[in-house]
């Protein structure tokens, strides 16, 4: 199973070998503790439980904090669960770090989207707004016409609009894996991940090839 958590540093670039300039984000990914293994015929499924980060004793519950000493863990802050076909190379307790991966390694990358707030259609959905000329003076970033006429006389569910935007769980998909500093736990990837900096994510290994 390669899986990762890992909190969001920031973007940089770097150089390969012709000169080129390659974006890539950087991710503090572990060192991640397994806390649980999920076999099916307990659990139902398989997975395996990471966790990241942390924090003070006193931030947790009482139920939470004997889950992590049953293999003598400190708490900490994210639990989250992978998926994954058998986990019997794994054992609870096991450290996991950026050594998972190696240069050259695709994985998606899951993360919560930067929250904008109330938002009007136009920066929303790219709606195109209102005519500049021909008198109108307060429908220019207006979304127009909404709803139906007689029948069915109403705006219909889901339909786009001004709304709260960002915060929302997104995956990034396909990235290349360009930088594996195993000394500062530190993983970095092409392009632009989801989220703002210290946020958490998870590298997992791609699904789409």
């Amino acid at each position: 199973m390669k899986g990762l958590l890992g909190k969001k540093v920031g973007m940089t670039q770097i150089f390969d070998e012709s000169g080129a300039a390659l974006p890539i984000t950087l991710i503090e990914a572990g060192p991640c503790y397994v806390t649980q293994i999920r076999r099916p015929e307990k659990d139902g499924y398989a997975a395996v439980q990471l966790g990241f980060g942390e924090i003070k004793p006193r931030r947790l519950t009482g139920g939470q904090l004997g889950h992590l000493k049953r293999n003598e863990l400190q708490p900490m802050r994210y639990l989250r669960e992978f998926r994954t076909k058998s986990a019997e190379e794994l054992a609870e307790g096991d450290v996991l770090t950026v050594a998972l991966f190696e240069v050259g390694d695709r994985v998606d990358i899951v993360g919560t989207s930067k929250g904008k707030g109330f938002q009007g259609g136009v920066r929303r959905y790219g709606f195109k707004g209102g005519p500049r000329t021909h008198g109108q003076s307060d429908r220019l970033r207006a979304p127009g016409s909404h709803g139906a006429t007689t029948t069915p006389g109403r705006v219909f569910k889901g339909s786009r609009g001004p709304g709260h935007m960002g915060s929302h769980r997104v995956t990034s998909e396909n990235l290349r894996v360009d930088l594996v500093d195993t000394e500062r736990n530190l993983l970095g990837v092409r392009g632009s991940v989801p989220g703002a900096k210290g946020a958490l994510v998870i590298v997992r290994e791609v699904r789409k090839q």
